[in-house]
C-alpha cells in the first residue's frame, strides 16, 4: 500500500482492508468512509502533487496510535481535507471563468458552482486551519485564507487555462510556477512600463493629430501590449534567444514598428504622406501596416537581439505560417545546436484566431517532426469584435484561445487595462516556452477605441459597447494613476517623458517632408546579401548547370546501393536495382533518377534541399523514394545524405494533410534561405488551390510588394490520364494569370534531363524567383521520357526543344505544345505517318523565350499552318497566355472547347475528347 504511505500513522491494515472493501462493494462500508474513499481517489487521480504533500502532513502530525484509528473526529478532518482538495482543483480547473479580464463589462460566461457546499463544506469551516493550504504555497491556513488566496492567483485580471494537459511534469509545473508567491516590480521596472504605455498612447494621439482620418488600425484598447512586448524581447536575450520572428495583421502594427521594433518615425510619416518610391523599377511597395522590418536590437542588459516582424498581407493569418518557416529555417542552418535561440512570436486577433482555418493548421504542425520550432509565443489582441461582427457572432467556442487545446497548450487570460499583469502573462509565456519547447498562448482582453479603421462608425453596430469604450480611462492614465498613488512617480515625471516623446515624434516628421520619397527596406536584408533582383534577361540567360560523369556517377553508386545490414522488402531491391541498372547499363534515366541526381549534385556543391508535402519521401505516384524504410524497424533512411562528397543537407518530410499552412511554411523557409533548394510538392497538380491565398499574396507578388526574392518550388503534377476533374489540372492558367513583370518561373519540361537543368539553374543563379513546374504523372515511367548520362553532363536548360525528328523542308504544320501533350502528340505522328507536321515543346512558358522561339520559326520556311495544342480545355492551360505574349504569327487552336470543371469524370467521354484534341492537330478542317 505504498501508494497511500500518509495514512501510515494509523493503522495501515485496517485502512487497506477497509479500502479493499469500498473498491469491491462501495455501497457496503458506512457513508462517511465511503466519502472519504471517494475524495481520497478524486484527489489522488486530478491533483499532482497535492496527496503527497498532504500525505507527508499527515505523516508528521498524526498519531500512532491504533486506538485512535476510529476517531470520527479524525475521519471527518481528513474527509475535509480532501473536499479542500477538491475545492483546489475546482478553482485551478475553473477559475478562469471566473477571471476580471474583461476591462469594460461582466463577462458572459456561465460561471462554475465553487460554493462550499458543493464540496461538503460549509461557512463553519472558513476558520479551520487545513494542511492542503500547502498544496498551493502556503502554510497550514484557514479555508477562508485559502480561497482568498485561490480567488487571487486564479480569479483576478489574470487566469489561467491548463487542466486539459495530461503531462504531469508540465501541469506541476505550471502550478510550481503560477501558484508561487506573485514576483514584484522593482521602482525603475515599473517606471519602464510606464515609460512604453506612453509610447504607445502618444504615439497614437499623434498620428491621430496630424492624419485626422488616415487608417493606422490603432492599437488604442489594447496598449499594453507594447510594455509586454518590450520586456517579453528582453527577457528572451537574458534567457538565450538571438532572434525572434514576429508575425501579426495590421491592428497595433504600426505602433509596434515604431515602438518595438523602432522602425524610424520619419519612415512612418513618409508613408502616411503618400511618397512615392525612389527609382527602383517593378516595386510597388505597399500599405504601411503591411510592411516589415529587420532590426538589431541592444536590450536593456546589453544583449545584442536580432528582431524580424514579417510582411503580411490582408490575409490576417497567413503570416503565421511564414513565420514558422522562417524560424525553423533559421534553426535548421544557423541555430543547429540550438534551435530554441529563435522564438516565433504570432500575434493575433481574437475574431482571426477563432475564424480562419489555416491556424488549425499551424497548430497541428507545432509537434511535427517536418515543422516543429521549439514552441510559438501566441498573443491575441482580443478587441471582442471583428470588423463589426460581435464575438458572439464570430465564435461557438468560450474563447476565441479554444484552439490551443489541439496541442494542449497553456493559454493565460489577462485584463488589457492590468499593466503589470500583462507583462507577467508574458514572461510566464515566455519561461513555460523555454522550458518544454511547446507552443503557449496568451489572451490579452481589451477593445478597440475606434471602428474597424478610423474612418468607420463603430455606434452603427455596436453602440453600447462603444458609449463605454467612449468613458473608459486608458492603460496609461490607470497605470499612471496607480504609480501616482503609490509615489513612485509624480506628475512632473510623467508629463516629462510625455513632452519628450512628442518632441521627438514633431522632429521626425519635420524631418521626413524635407524627403521626396518613402524609403524602400528589406526584410531580413542580411540573408541575402550578394543577391539582386533579376529582370527578364537573366531569367532567360544561359546557365551553367551540367555536373561532371565523375560526381554523377558518385551520386549514382551510393543512392542505387541499399544498406547491407539493412533488411528491406523485395520492391524496394528491385527498384533500387533498376536505377543502377539505367545509369550503370543502359544509359536510360527516368524521371525520379534524373531528379535525384539534381539534389545530389546540389547536395555536394554545399546547397541544402527540403522538400516537404503530402507523400513526397516515396512520391504520390511511388516513384521518388527519396526515402527508403526498412521492413523489421521501419528505419528511414535518405541514400542521399549518404555522398562522399556531401556537404548539403537533404531533408524531406511527408507533410501533414494541408496545403495552405504547408505551402505558408516553405514559403517563410525559402525566404530565410536562398542557398537551400525549397520545394512543396502538391500531392495532386489542383490541390494547390488549396493554398491560393499564399500563391497570390505573397509567392507571385511579394518582390513587387516588399523587394523579397524567394526560390521556392511548386511542383504540381500535372497531366490528363482520364482520371477525372481533381487529378487531371494543376489550373497551369491561374499561375500565369499572376505572371508579370519577371516575377517568377512556370515551367511544364518533357524530360529528366531538362528537370534536373531546371532545378540546378534556381540555385546557380545570383539572385531567386519563385518556380512553378507542372511535373508530370505518367512521364515518370514514360518509356521516351528518359535522358542519356551525357544530356546531363554537356547538356544546360532547354526553354525550347525543336522537333528532333522533323524535317523542316517538308513541315507544313508547326505545331506549339507543352509537357506530356507532346509524347501523345508524337504517337499519333507515327500512326499516320505524317511527316508534314512538327512539334515544338515550350519548356518554359514564363518568362516566354520569345527570341528563341523566333529562331525555330525561321528554321520552317515552308510552314503554313501555325498551331497552338494543348489537352486543357480552350479557357485553362496556357492558350490564353500565349495569345497574349506571342505575336509572331496567328495561332490556330487545336484542343476541346471550353468547360467549367477541368475533365470529365467519365474515363470514355474523357478519352474522346482528348481524341479530339488530338485530331484537331493533325486536321484543321475539326
Amino acid at each position: 500500500m505504498d501508494r497511500y504511505s500518509f495514512l501510515n500513522a494509523a493503522h495501515t491494515a485496517f485502512f487497506a482492508e477497509l479500502y479493499d472493501q469500498y473498491l469491491e462493494n462501495p455501497d457496503g462500508i458506512e457513508p462517511s468512509w465511503r466519502a472519504f474513499f471517494q475524495g481520497f481517489d478524486f484527489a489522488n487521480e486530478y491533483s499532482d502533487g497535492p496527496v503527497e504533500q498532504l500525505s507527508q502532513a499527515y505523516t508528521s502530525t498524526a498519531t500512532s496510535n491504533t486506538a485512535n484509528v476510529g476517531n470520527s473526529g479524525q475521519i471527518e478532518q481528513l474527509q475535509k481535507e480532501f473536499a479542500v482538495l477538491r475545492l483546489i482543483d475546482a478553482y485551478r480547473t475553473y477559475g478562469h471563468l471566473m477571471t476580471k479580464t474583461n476591462p469594460l463589462r461582466d463577462r458572459k460566461v456561465e460561471h462554475p458552482d465553487l460554493s462550499l457546499e458543493k464540496f461538503g463544506l460549509s461557512q463553519a469551516d472558513l476558520n479551520i486551519s487545513f494542511e492542503a493550504a500547502k498544496t498551493i504555497q502556503l502554510p497550514t491556513s484557514t479555508l477562508g485564507q485559502i480561497i482568498a488566496q485561490l480567488e487571487k492567483v486564479y480569479c483576478s485580471t489574470l487566469g489561467i487555462e491548463y487542466k486539459y494537459i495530461t503531462d504531469e511534469k508540465i501541469v506541476s509545473w505550471i502550478q510550481n510556477h503560477y501558484e508561487a508567491p506573485e514576483a514584484k516590480f522593482n521602482s525603475e521596472e515599473k517606471k519602464e512600463i510606464l515609460h512604453k504605455l506612453i509610447e504607445a498612447v502618444s504615439f497614437e494621439n499623434f498620428l491621430n493629430t496630424k492624419y485626422v482620418g488616415q487608417k493606422r488600425f490603432s492599437l488604442e484598447g489594447l496598449e499594453a501590449a507594447i510594455p509586454a512586448m518590450d520586456f517579453l524581447l528582453d527577457s528572451a536575450a537574458n534567457r538565450g534567444v538571438e532572434e525572434v520572428v514576429v508575425g501579426m495583421a495590421h491592428r497595433g502594427r504600426l505602433n509596434v514598428l515604431a515602438n518595438v521594433f523602432k522602425k524610424p518615425a520619419q519612415e512612418i510619416f513618409s508613408e502616411f504622406d503618400g511618397k512615392d518610391y525612389d527609382t527602383v523599377e517593378g516595386f510597388d511597395g505597399d500599405v504601411k501596416y503591411h510592411l516589415g522590418l529587420s532590426s538589431a536590437r541592444k536590450t536593456r542588459s546589453g544583449k545584442d537581439l536580432l528582431i524580424n516582424l514579417t510582411p503580411n498581407p490582408s490575409h490576417l493569418e497567413t503570416v503565421g505560417a511564414v513565420i514558422e518557416g522562417i524560424a525553423r529555417a533559421k534553426q535548421d542552418t544557423v541555430y543547429t545546436d540550438s534551435p530554441s535561440k529563435v522564438l516565433p512570436i504570432a500575434l493575433h486577433g481574437d475574431a482571426a484566431i477563432s475564424g480562419q482555418g489555416i491556424v488549425y493548421e499551424i497548430v497541428q504542425m507545432a509537434k511535427l517532426r517536418g515543422y516543429k520550432t521549439e514552441g510559438t509565443i501566441h498573443v491575441v489582441l482580443n478587441n471582442q469584435v471583428g470588423f463589426t461582427t460581435n464575438y458572439t457572432d464570430g465564435r461557438s467556442s468560450t474563447y476565441s484561445t479554444d484552439i490551443a487545446k489541439v496541442t494542449a497548450s497553456p493559454v493565460l487570460h489577462v485584463n488589457a487595462d492590468d499593466t503589470e499583469a500583462a507583462v507577467r502573462a508574458f514572461l510566464f509565456a515566455l519561461d513555460y516556452r523555454m522550458t518544454f519547447g511547446t507552443d503557449v498562448f496568451i489572451d490579452l482582453v481589451g477593445y478597440r477605441k475606434y471602428g474597424h479603421n478610423e474612418g468607420d462608425e463603430p455606434k452603427f453596430t455596436q453602440p453600447i459597447l462603444y458609449k463605454l469604450i467612449s468613458k473608459h480611462p486608458n492603460a496609461r492614465n490607470i497605470y499612471n494613476a496607480r504609480l501616482l498613488e503609490d509615489k513612485i512617480v509624480d506628475e512632473t515625471f510623467v508629463k516629462s517623458l510625455e513632452q519628450q516623446y512628442k518632441d521627438a515624434l514633431e522632429v521626425d516628421l519635420e524631418t521626413s517632408r524635407k524627403d521626396e520619397y518613402a524609403k524602400i527596406r528589406t526584410f531580413m536584408h542580411e540573408n541575402w546579401k550578394g543577391f539582386e533582383i533579376a529582370e527578364v534577361d537573366k531569367m532567360l540567360a544561359d546557365y551553367d548547370t551540367k555536373v561532371s560523369k565523375e560526381v554523377l556517377t558518385q551520386i549514382a553508386e551510393v543512392i542505387t546501393e541499399l544498406p547491407e545490414d539493412k533488411k528491406f522488402i523485395n520492391k524496394v531491391k528491385r527498384l533500387i536495382g533498376d536505377r543502377k541498372a539505367m545509369f550503370f547499363e543502359k544509359d536510360q534515366l527516368d524521371w525520379a533518377m534524373g531528379e535525384l541526381l539534381a539534389y545530389g549534385s546540389l547536395l555536394t556543391q554545399g546547397y541544402d534541399v527540403r522538400m516537404s508535402g503530402q507523400d513526397v519521401e516515396r512520391g504520390t505516384f511511388s516513384h521518388r523514394h527519396a526515402v527508403v524504410k526498412t521492413e523489421d524497424t521501419e528505419e528511414s533512411i535518405i541514400l542521399l545524405n549518404h555522398l562522399k562528397e556531401q556537404k548539403g543537407e537533404m531533408r524531406i518530410f511527408n507533410s501533414l494533410l494541408s496545403e495552405y499552412a504547408v505551402l505558408g511554411f516553405e514559403y517563410g523557409y525559402a525566404l530565410t534561405n536562398p542557398n537551400t533548394l525549397t520545394i512543396w510538392e502538391a500531392q495532386f497538380g489542383d490541390f494547390s488551390n488549396g493554398g491560393q491565398i499564399m500563391m497570390d499574396q505573397y509567392i507571385s507578388a511579394a518582390e513587387d510588394k516588399w523587394t523579397n526574392q524567394n526560390g521556392l518550388v511548386m511542383l504540381l503534377p500535372h497531366g490528363y490520364e482520364n482520371q477525372g476533374a481533381e487529378h487531371s489540372s494543376a489550373r497551369l492558367e491561374r499561375y500565369l494569370q499572376l505572371c508579370a513583370e519577371d516575377n517568377m518561373f512556370v515551367a511544364n519540361v518533357t524530360t529528366p534531363a531538362n528537370f534536373f537543368h531546371l532545378m540546378r539553374r534556381q540555385m546557380v543563379t545570383n539572385f531567386r524567383k519563385p518556380l512553378i513546374v507542372m511535373s508530370p504523372k505518367s512521364l515518370l515511367r514514360h518509356p521516351e521520357a528518359v535522358s542519356s548520362i551525357k544530356d546531363f553532363t554537356e547538356g544546360k536548360f532547354q526553354y525550347v526543344i525543336d522537333d528532333p525528328k522533323a524535317d523542316v523542308s517538308k513541315v507544313k504544320s508547326l505545331v506549339f505544345c507543352s509537357g506530356k501533350f507532346y509524347y501523345d502528340l508524337v504517337a499519333k505522328r507515327e500512326e499516320l505517318g505524317r511527316d508534314d507536321i512538327a512539334f515544338v515543346r515550350i519548356e518554359q512558358l514564363f518568362p516566354l523565350p520569345i527570341e528563341q522561339i523566333k529562331e525555330i520559326l525561321a528554321k520552317y520556311t515552308n510552314v503554313e499552318d501555325y498551331v497552338w495544342a494543348q489537352e486543357e480545355p480552350k479557357n485553362m492551360g496556357a492558350y490564353s497566355h500565349m495569345l497574349m505574349h506571342f505575336h509572331e504569327k496567328p495561332l490556330r487552336y487545336a484542343g476541346t472547347k471550353a468547360y467549367s470543371a477541368p475533365a470529365s469524370g467519365s474515363s470514355v467521354r474523357s478519352k474522346k475528347r482528348y481524341a479530339y484534341a488530338i485530331a484537331k492537330v493533325f486536321d484543321k478542317n475539326l
